[in-house]
């Protein structure tokens, strides 16, 4: 037993070597996906912290008929009846009961008097005395009334205080109420006062400006008096969830539990009222698209990892071919050989890969179910590699039939894993296929196996050119360099390496080029100005402030009445565009139909394939109140400032309109063009925009508070940066910075590897050279036209592999969930071939600090002053 001990002590760098590597794959193994997962949750949980409550929270709604025969503690009960995993998920719970505002029309004296009256409701909700502060009166109490109680900006605003009476008009009758108290919730952002504050409201004609919109809280006896004389009355039962509870891991069973729930209400002719299920359905898939990348970018890691693991293993038996020969020579059979490295693996690679694992496990986050069978995979690896290799009878070689066949199939699997992904994707629900995710490390090795049958032909020529020259260090260098490069493992885990960092950089590339035109055709300017209406004047505002060079207004109408030449009747989203002033500012450009000046005869419209199929060659379009003729004059499938994935619009230009003097269009819209201008004073032009025209519709001034909708101002930059935020972007970060890192680093020791492992044979040759008077500085230099070309082979190869991945896997990826639906083009960013320069400088040096350790190790000095190689 004591051998193993010395053998340890004799080749401990090498056994050391191994060891650091089972510990770096180990961590690989472990920590990688854990930091995914983790970045994974939290992006889900803040994209769904980010939807509205109404949208997030789970909300059973029934009318009458069937809501009286339940009692209000229902929500309680029914809690615990959703499907799992919601009940876990369920920070709280109330039940409502509202009579209003719909179908409801509140009489009485002003301010409920004209046409435009407020949005009242009254409403139970279950535990409301315990969330609010009585400001003055009394909370309701059961009698022959309804009570309520109403918020204290209501008092300012709907002009309500306590002893106000109203009655509410329903469909069979009327409701008196009586304002008994004023109240103050104790925390209006709580989810509790979701849609029960007072707001603004605009009215149906705008000439009549605004109303406002008014909850009036009240106890059962009430509500259910006032609904049994309205006619009108809803019940709620609302389940807040805890988003901050919410795994990745169990995407597919929230949104399983959710559409259960939908299924299976808490009784008859009760509907589940939320978007929760869809808004995950497409984290989720966005999700897969990560999570195949993530998992192409792992195998790549991971490949390289084990061939840097073979190189080490190889290193370390290469250095110990004399002792194996001596033990055959011996009688020792290869067993016996195999044997004997295998039991001094055993002491370094297990420990190497618990160290590496332990650490893995202070990685915040989840473990991936595949996690162990990695680790015994590729713990396996590391622990039989150099036996083998030991075992291995010495000069032995593949024949060059087999070598071709097995060369062949390499590359028919890599072809074969390309076809079936862009088919089948790389994932399927939470998991991915082994075999298709491991197609980029094929097809490196493929383009590797290639470039090791090219690549000593140029070398040859180069070679017999270096020749005639004087200086007889390129020829060396390159004559070395021909051998090197007939070894295929050490060129392949290179380019494997080098393809993997590109296709990183590659996939960022198009990500980014895809949200830049994403953000072109909704943004459309270096700002845009939304709002409800503007006056006239509002475009020389915004041109008034400071860093503004242009401005051009826009109607935009969500649902305008089309007629087409059939007489059939449609609705789109119109678009009227100041084509000459627009062309100024926009980012992207306008189909030349809305830029031409006007010609006469029906205005030129681009529609979408949609609406042209359903209004023929032309029409009518009825604009602000009037109608114009139209012609079809293009279809497109987008258009700039309009949303991603609209499918029904028409655009008209601005200047073909024959629009009267004395009724001029309204813009809802401005384009803005400019640098180093403020947001602030943009929006303050186009409230101001707004408070004139509506202040000239009603005759009088308005304020800023009674505007139906303020002004918004979305920079191109704010947008752009809205697409990179939140969601899976998280991870999305993590995979390039942590895969380009790691490529970088791994690519690094591989060719520190591939130096070292030719270091005996290279000291052999500079030992000779030297005693012929080769001089320190010349044998670096032989080092580096020995190591440049191979680096360079391996650099260009990669490159090339991993440019052409995301083309060949792009479908399979569907990198356009990173970027709002938006198909990129494959691009790579200006710096990475300076990265690429920066890296291969690295890697010379790195081949050059590892030679010379070598040398001093090998004590080339003493050798070379006793004139003998070893």
């Amino acid at each position: 037993m004591g051998a193993v001990p010395r053998r340890l002590r004799a080749y401990a760098s090498h056994l050391g070597l191994l060891a650091v590597l089972s510990l770096a794959a180990a961590l690989l193994v472990t920590g990688f996906p854990r930091a995914a997962n983790e970045f994974t949750d939290q992006g889900l949980r803040e994209e769904a912290a980010g939807l509205p409550l109404v949208a997030r929270d789970l909300i059973f709604k029934a009318g009458p008929a069937t809501a009286l025969e339940l009692p209000p503690d229902i929500a309680e009960t029914r809690a615990n009846l959703l499907p799992a995993p919601l009940p876990a998920l369920v920070r709280d719970h109330w039940f409502a009961a509202k009579v209003g505002p719909d179908d409801v029309r509140p009489d009485g004296s002003p301010p409920y008097a004209g046409n435009c009256r407020p949005e009242v409701q009254v409403r139970y909700q279950s535990g409301y005395e315990s969330a609010l502060r009585l400001v003055s009166g009394r909370l309701p109490r059961p009698g022959t009334g309804t009570e309520v109680l109403v918020s204290a900006d209501a008092t300012e605003i709907g002009q309500l205080r306590a002893g106000s009476t109203l009655r509410l008009g329903g469909g069979t009758g009327s409701a008196p109420v009586t304002v008994v108290g004023v109240f103050e919730p104790l925390q209006p952002s709580s989810p509790y006062w979701d849609g029960l504050a007072t707001a603004p409201l605009a009215c149906p004609d705008p000439r009549e400006a605004t109303t406002v919109r008014i909850t009036l809280l009240t106890d059962t006896s009430g509500v259910a008096r006032a609904g049994r004389a309205t006619g009108v009355l809803d019940y709620e039962w609302r389940y807040t969830l805890a988003t901050e509870r919410f795994r990745a891991a169990d995407l597919t069973s929230i949104i399983a539990a959710v559409s259960a729930a939908r299924r299976a209400a808490p009784a008859a002719e009760t509907s589940l009222a939320t978007s929760l299920d869809s808004a995950l359905a497409g984290f989720e898939q966005r999700l897969r698209g990560v999570r195949a990348l993530l998992a192409v970018v792992r195998a790549g890691l991971l490949a390289t990892m084990a061939g840097l693991i073979v190189l080490a293993a190889r290193v370390m038996t290469d250095r110990r071919r004399e002792e194996f020969a001596l033990l055959r020579a011996r009688g020792a059979a290869s067993r016996t050989v195999a044997g004997r490295t295998l039991r001094e693996t055993a002491v370094v690679v297990p420990a190497g890969f618990l160290a590496g694992w332990a650490l893995g496990q202070l990685v915040p986050g989840r473990p991936d179910p595949g996690d162990g069978a990695l680790l015994v995979l590729l713990g396996s690896v590391a622990l039989l590699a150099a036996p083998l290799l030991a075992a291995a009878r010495p000069g032995w070689r593949m024949s060059a039939a087999r070598r071709l066949t097995a060369e062949l199939f390499v590359v028919l699997l890599a072809v074969l894993g390309v076809v079936l992904a862009r088919r089948r994707g790389l994932t399927a629900a939470d998991r991915v296929d082994v075999y298709l995710v491991s197609v980029p490390v094929l097809l490196g090795a493929a383009a590797a196996l290639l470039a090791v049958r090219l690549l000593p032909w140029p070398l040859r020529q180069f070679g017999r050119v270096a020749a005639r020259a004087r200086d007889a260090v390129p020829f060396l260098g390159l004559a070395r360099a021909g051998r090197v490069a007939l070894h295929a493992g050490p060129l392949a885990v290179l380019v494997v390496a080098i393809a993997t960092g590109v296709f990183i950089a590659a996939v960022s590339g198009t990500v980014d080029d895809a949200r830049d035109r994403a953000t072109d055709q909704e943004t459309a300017a270096d700002a845009r100005v939304d709002g409800y209406a503007f006056a006239p004047g509002t475009g020389r505002a915004l041109a008034a402030v400071p860093g503004v060079t242009g401005v051009a207004p826009l109607v935009l109408e969500p649902g305008a009445a089309l007629t087409g030449e059939s007489g059939r009747r449609t609705q789109a989203q119109l678009l009227v565009v100041d084509g000459p002033e627009a062309a100024k500012v926009m980012t992207a450009g306008l189909p030349p139909v809305l830029t031409a000046p006007a010609a006469g005869g029906p205005a030129p419209a681009v529609v979408s394939p949609e609406v042209a199929a359903e209004v023929g060659a032309g029409g009518t379009v009825e604009v602000q109140g009037r109608r114009y003729e139209f012609r079809v004059a293009a279809v497109a499938e987008a258009l700039p400032t309009l949303r991603i994935g609209a499918r029904r619009f028409i655009a008209l230009p601005w200047q073909a309109l024959p629009v009267p003097a004395f009724q001029p269009l309204v813009p809802s819209r401005f384009l803005v063009a400019g640098d180093g201008f403020s947001p602030e004073a943009l929006r303050t032009a186009g409230d101001d925009g707004q408070r004139e025209y509506l202040g000239g519709v009603l005759g009088h001034p308005v304020t800023a508070a009674a505007l139906p909708e303020r002004a918004t101002v979305t920079t191109w930059d704010e947008h752009r940066a809205a697409l990179a935020r939140g969601g899976v972007n998280g991870v999305l970060g993590f995979t390039y910075t942590a895969g380009a890192a790691g490529t970088a680093l791994l690519a690094l020791l591989a060719i520190a590897l591939t130096v070292l492992a030719d270091a005996p044979g290279r000291g052999r040759t500079l030992s000779r050279l030297r005693t012929m008077g080769l001089s320190l500085r010349q044998g670096r230099r032989l080092l580096v036209y020995e190591v440049v070309p191979l680096v360079t082979v391996a650099f260009a190869t990669g490159g090339l592999v991993g440019v052409l991945l995301p083309r060949l896997l792009g479908p399979a990826l569907g990198l356009a969930g990173f970027s709002a639906g938006v198909a990129g083009r494959v691009r790579v960013d200006a710096w990475l071939p300076g990265a690429a320069l920066l890296l291969l400088a690295a890697a010379v040096g790195v081949a050059i600090a590892v030679e010379s350790a070598a040398n001093r190790r090998m004590r080339l000095g003493e050798v070379l002053r006793l004139g003998a190689g070893n």
